[in-house]
């Protein structure tokens, strides 16, 4: 008996033990989890652009008559005067149209003085009764007809010789040669590209931008364009012109910047780069390792009401290297499961431990 006893005071004592422990459980086996409480602070952007140096007005030449190509004086890269002649076309076709004006002319000259003395006699024989009204009316219709002919033959002529002026291609003001079309040998028709002219004067940088930069208008217009090859290179500019449409190719817009006192350096067709901030909306900013995924989007655990946590659906505005800026879905002063996250569920009680810095997930 008294070994009953024993044993059934020993088993009492592991049962009353195991009960305590059961007690105790969940209190100590909470999952720890890293937290942060959140601020919301207006977050800006920086970009950086690569773009490159063109003249603001740039023109292209053609010839304003059809022709063959007959020689060519400048090449790409140089640099011309207005007006320069840059190419020619063969003039043997105008010529002849300038030379079978010009014949016109002198036919209609000399029926024009033939009719004007015949007039002229009219004029003497009418008052003394030597010729009839009918006959004076005829010679002063001839005459003013012969005289609306020559006119006639003489703007003929100054439209011929304007033709073969034509055949020489002028630049129309100072400026570089950026684009070659056409080739001597060439039968080219009237409007044709030959030249694209780069004029001499202000300068842009321009830029192709993705439309989803430009969402927000920046914070300031006034920019810095530094030389891809010698940063110290600069010159400061404002945006001047955004194109409307979106590029087909590329799918980016073109963002035009007007500079002030291009440094020599700056020549056409050179790199430059900018690097410019949008306006700031407010975000919140996060590690890396607080990200989930929710049913559809991205999500976060919140620990709310008696260190129970949710499930809460964000929208990432942008990723940046190790965190990402959460445009919607957070307030300022909430809690944020920023490590530890990876087991949890909807409802579950944790304990919160301060997250000084983003950790890898285990």
């Amino acid at each position: 008996m008294t070994l009953s006893r024993v044993l059934l005071v020993t088993g009492l004592g592991v049962l009353g033990l195991l009960t305590g422990c059961s007690k105790s459980e969940p209190e100590g086996t909470l999952p720890r989890v890293g937290v942060q409480t959140v601020q919301s602070a207006d977050f800006a952007a920086r970009v950086t652009l690569t773009g490159d140096i063109q003249a603001r007005v740039q023109t292209d030449l053609s010839f304003r008559v059809g022709g063959k190509i007959i020689s060519r004086a400048v090449d790409v890269g140089d640099h011309v005067k207005a007006k320069q002649v840059l190419a020619r076309l063969d003039p043997k076709d105008l010529q002849n149209n300038v030379a079978s004006a010009k014949a016109e002319v002198f036919a209609a000259q000399a029926r024009v003085t033939q009719t004007q003395a015949a007039f002229v006699r009219q004029q003497k024989l009418l008052p003394k009764g030597y010729t009839s009204q009918s006959e004076y009316d005829a010679a002063q219709a001839s005459l003013r007809s012969n005289q609306s002919a020559l006119k006639a033959a003489q703007a003929q002529l100054a439209n011929a010789n304007e033709q073969l002026s034509y055949t020489a291609l002028v630049s129309e003001a100072d400026g570089v040669i950026t684009e070659r079309q056409a080739e001597v040998g060439q039968v080219v028709q009237a409007t044709m590209p030959i030249f694209s002219l780069a004029r001499d004067g202000e300068r842009d940088a321009v830029f192709n931008v993705y439309e989803s930069l430009l969402a927000g208008t920046p914070s300031d217009a006034s920019v810095v364009v530094s030389l891809l090859d010698d940063p110290k290179v600069q010159a400061r500019g404002a945006v001047r012109e955004i194109t409307p449409t979106v590029s087909a190719q590329s799918g980016t817009v073109q963002v035009k910047v007007g500079l002030q006192d291009v440094p020599p350096a700056m020549q056409l067709g050179a790199p430059v780069t900018v690097t410019t901030q949008g306006r700031g909306k407010p975000s919140v900013e996060l590690p890396w390792s607080a990200l989930t995924k929710g049913l559809k989007k991205p999500a976060v655990w919140i620990v709310g009401e008696g260190d129970k946590v949710q499930l809460r659906e964000v929208e990432v505005s942008r990723y940046l290297t190790g965190t990402v800026v959460i445009g919607k879905g957070l307030d300022g002063g909430e809690v944020v499961v920023v490590t530890g996250g990876q087991l949890l569920h909807p409802g579950m009680k944790v304990e919160k431990v301060p997250a000084k810095a983003p950790e890898s997930p285990l």
